[in-house]
């Protein structure tokens, strides 16, 4: 083919028409994929040139400066106009009648792309990526940044091309290729438990505060008592806690009469004068008091009567034969 009389082969084709939807033209079935209706004179055209097949094409919109990818369905259009799925105009943010540039293009085989669906509901469908096996064999080519659609049990989940290998658009017509998945976009990571603060630590230490501040326990600090009930010749002064260390209390007797203790008579002994012997001390009378003490004890001691002890066989004698 001659273009404007010139012997130069025209081996591309590229043409605007006006875009319209699948419920213009009464073909809904064209929503499940990524194929165009096209108008016969574009067949026409395509024939006579030198393209690779399977046809696909690129769509540009210019005022949005957005472009995707498509392969073409039938060629049954009016002139003038294209037939394109909706999920296809809303990536090219086209409305009805827009004007979109159409361009053939050889794409290379896709060996990676990794998918993103809109929502979770899509991982919830018992086997999610058998269906969406059977939902791409109606596609001939992904885009990186496009949407698709994916109809399943009467409901539409929305799915982004996050990325795709080895360029930015891929034909996926009779090739193996790896699928990835990314987590949908309302997918929430669990809240993980807050770790806790200094501002927080603070009234713990101010608890343990007063407990530290509180006496520790002192073994053996009771009286001492005999088991026979007799009364202590010298009574043991109770353990001090450290706070009263060197002020012992006196120690009392029956008759609740105080008497001085050792430490008493030891600050005695103190004021005397080193080096000098000092007779009739307090040390002597001390000795004497306590002597006294011990014996008004005993006498105010109440005498225990004597029990008779237990003696055996005293019984009466009897004889067995009366």
């Amino acid at each position: 083919m001659f273009f404007d009389g010139y012997g130069y082969h025209v081996t591309s084709f590229e043409q605007s028409y006006r875009c319209y939807s699948a419920s213009f033209m009464e073909k809904p079935q064209i929503e499940s994929g990524d194929k165009i209706i096209m108008p016969p004179s574009a067949l026409d055209r395509l024939a006579s040139l030198h393209i690779d097949y399977p046809m696909l094409f690129e769509l540009r919109n210019d005022d949005a400066e957005r472009v995707s990818h498509c392969g073409v369905l039938e060629f049954i259009a009016e002139e003038g106009m294209i037939c394109v799925p909706y999920w296809m105009m809303e990536n090219l943010i086209l409305k009805e009648g827009d004007i979109v540039s159409v361009k053939n293009v050889t794409l290379p085989k896709g060996t990676y792309v990794k998918l993103q669906p809109h929502t979770k509901d899509f991982l919830d469908i018992s086997n999610p990526k058998a269906i969406l096996e059977t939902t791409l064999r109606n596609y001939s080519c992904l885009t990186t940044g496009d949407s698709i659609m994916v109809a399943y049990n009467n409901k539409k989940y929305y799915i982004d091309i996050i990325e795709t290998k080895p360029s930015n658009a891929i034909s996926i017509i009779e090739t193996d290729c790896e699928v990835d998945f990314a987590p949908p976009l309302d997918y929430k990571e669990p809240e993980r438990p807050a770790v806790p603060t200094s501002s927080s630590r603070a009234p713990s230490q101010a608890e343990e505060a007063p407990a530290e501040a509180e006496p520790k326990f002192s073994a053996f600090t009771g009286t001492a008592r005999r088991l026979d009930g007799k009364p202590l010749k010298q009574q043991a002064p109770p353990v001090s806690s450290s706070g009263s260390k060197g002020k012992e209390p006196a120690v009392s007797d029956g008759n609740n009469s105080s008497r001085p203790s050792s430490g008493s008579s030891s600050q005695t002994t103190a004021h005397q004068s080193q080096g000098k012997l000092v007779f009739g001390s307090n040390v002597d009378r001390s000795k004497e008091t306590k002597q006294e003490s011990v014996k008004e004890a005993k006498q105010e001691q109440p005498e225990k009567k004597e029990e008779p002890k237990f003696q055996p066989f005293t019984g009466r004698k009897y004889s067995l034969k009366g």
